[in-house]
């Protein structure tokens, strides 16, 4: 079962989504919390394995709250949940360690499929998304020459590992990319993580991204 806490200060959101969450069978509501605070609160409490999580909320909004509850111990994943997919506070919340985000308009089959996915530690952003994420984080210079400034250390290979993220790739897709096998994509990109303080793929992939970084060419 996938626990998942709701946290939205609507309370037919929370209910909605709820209902939606409860009909499946491989996933359970175990709470929903109406503002940052609580999430945080229920966080430690349920320990869930995901958080919905709203970003406009009033008190604690959900960049601080995603902030708070990614800084616990074998945090839970985060997904954000906004109303524009180029809200500015999803940009934040991805750098801040949230798996991804959602639409509130995502369809209920989807939902559940991105949750699902999520779960599995994998980021939900489609390509278009990222892009236009990415496009709107990292136009200032100054942030791409400090994201390159953190690549500056990597070897030739780490970076090809880096930017097949950063254009989307699963690990299996690296390994065919750069005739590797899986366990060892699997190594680098653990080992990327730790090198760049990197809390997942979502944050190596913007770094990339941002830096100018791509295997692709594009």
């Amino acid at each position: 079962m996938i626990r998942v806490l709701v946290v939205d200060d609507e309370p037919l959101v929370c209910r909605h989504l709820t209902a939606i969450l409860s009909a499946a069978p491989d996933v359970e509501v175990v709470g929903t919390a109406s503002d940052g605070a609580e999430a945080a609160e229920m966080v430690v409490l349920q320990r869930p394995d995901l958080v919905l999580m709203d970003l406009r909320m009033p008190g604690v909004d959900g960049l601080a709250a995603t902030e708070r509850i990614r800084g616990l111990t074998s945090p839970p994943v985060v997904l954000v949940l906004t109303t524009f997919d180029a809200d500015g506070y999803v940009i934040r919340a991805l750098q801040a360690g949230a798996a991804g985000y959602l639409v509130k308009s995502t369809p209920p089959g989807e939902l559940l499929d991105v949750i699902r996915v999520a779960a599995q530690g994998h980021t939900v952003l489609s390509p278009v998304a990222k892009d236009g994420l990415v496009a709107a984080s990292a136009t200032a210079h100054e942030e791409r020459a400090a994201a390159q400034a953190r690549l500056s250390e990597l070897t030739e290979r780490e970076r090809d590992v880096l930017a097949a993220i950063g254009d989307g790739l699963t690990n299996a897709e690296v390994a065919r990319r750069l005739g590797l096998s899986e366990t060892t994509v699997k190594g680098y990109v653990s080992h990327l993580f730790d090198k760049l303080g990197c809390a997942n793929r979502t944050q190596a992939g913007l770094l990339a991204k941002a830096a100018g970084l791509s295997a692709s060419g594009e």
